[in-house]
């Protein structure tokens, strides 16, 4: 029962520290954009190359 002195505290002191991260995102506008990031995903922003064969001669 002795180890409860060192884990209680542990626990709550990760907890904060993750608490305290996800506050600091939210405040930094790390969810501002949500639907953003999904569509550069699937993007298509290659350029479109020519084929040596379509060139005019």
């Amino acid at each position: 029962m002795e180890v409860l002195v060192i884990l209680v505290p542990l626990a709550l002191g990760l907890g904060l520290v993750g608490l305290l991260g996800f506050l600091w995102s939210l405040k930094s506008g790390q969810y501002d954009d949500l639907d953003g990031a999904a569509w550069r995903a699937i993007a298509d922003d290659e350029p479109v190359t020519e084929h040596p064969s379509d060139r005019p001669a």
